[in-house]
């Protein structure tokens, strides 16, 4: 059986401290898994290893990192056909956490050695793959301040609470005329938010998928408008249930098309950015993606 191969962000933060090829691979061995490991230092060296790895003879291509680099490389794996397994070691790992992978990089891989593998959903923006979410509006300008603040030197969170401010005082609003399910309606809201299946929206589980194979795309957005429904927005989701608020609108369907009154807009999908043309045209990929999983989920 041929090695497995495995990508890892290596500006993956302190879950990798002290940790070197050699040292991951005797993880690995001593689990009787033999492994290829690359440590990548840009988002360009991920794709290039993922898909000379997807290209190749291993069946089982691991994905270390954070949610955008397991998107990265989740692309790949998909477009081969081929097994995805997970190394949690991101910020937020929200991927790893909705499969019920184990947070510490041992017990990752552990599960990685047992092999268990399950179909879940993909779900795709103009042909862009993500395993997450995407959304326009709030977000992804939030992101993009956010990585010019860094770029400044500021930290991470820093740089997040920054842009926060600094969005939330231009509030930026979108018109946006959505299409699913056959019918067209319009809102002006702060932000659309597409997941890959339904996301719960209650207080301590803000964020979680209990399912990720029901082949649904769950649309989310909020059409009250001014800077005091955003600042309602937060406290809902804090403290209350958004589903309950009647200027929260949640639809799950399988196709989303959003048209918006410019050419060309940001986009987020599972914590990255980039500049999409409009209209903007979801569908679920059900089934897509085989990862292993812990047993018994």
């Amino acid at each position: 059986m041929p090695a497995i191969e495995v990508i890892i962000n290596s500006g993956s933060g302190s879950v990798l401290a002290g940790e070197t090829e050699r040292s991951l691979r005797q993880r690995f061995i001593a689990h009787g898994v033999k492994a290829n490991v690359h440590l990548a230092e840009t988002g360009g060296e991920i794709v290039r290893l993922a898909a000379k790895a997807a290209d190749g003879e291993a069946e089982i291509i691991v994905a270390g990192g954070g949610d955008g680099t397991i998107s990265a490389i989740a692309n790949e794996v998909f477009r081969a056909g081929k097994i995805l397994g997970v190394l949690p070691l991101g910020t937020l790992n929200n991927f790893s956490k909705d499969l019920g992978i184990p947070q510490d990089l041992g017990g990752a891989i552990k599960i990685i050695a047992k092999g268990d593998a399950e179909k879940v959903d993909l779900a795709e923006v103009n042909g862009r793959i993500f395993i997450n979410n995407s959304s326009i509006g709030l977000y992804p300008q939030m992101v993009r301040q956010r990585e010019e603040q860094q770029r400044l030197g500021y930290g991470k969170w820093r740089a997040a609470f920054w842009s926060w401010l600094r969005i939330f005082r231009i509030s930026p609003f979108l018109k946006v005329a959505i299409t699913l399910d056959g019918k067209q309606f319009q809102r002006k809201t702060p932000f659309v938010f597409v997941g890959n299946n339904e996301y719960e929206m209650d207080f301590y589980n803000i964020g979680r998928r209990p399912k990720l194979n029901e082949g649904k795309l769950s649309l989310y957005f909020l059409h009250r408008e001014g800077r005091w429904g955003v600042t309602v927005l937060v406290f809902r989701t804090v403290f209350q249930r958004l589903r309950q608020w009647r200027d929260f609108e949640a639809v799950s369907t399988e196709e989303i098309t959003i048209n918006t009154r410019k050419k060309r807009i940001l986009v987020a999908f599972d914590g990255e950015i980039a500049v999409m043309e409009s209209p903007l045209r979801y569908r679920t990929l059900p089934n897509a993606l085989s990862v292993i999983v812990p047993e018994k989920r």
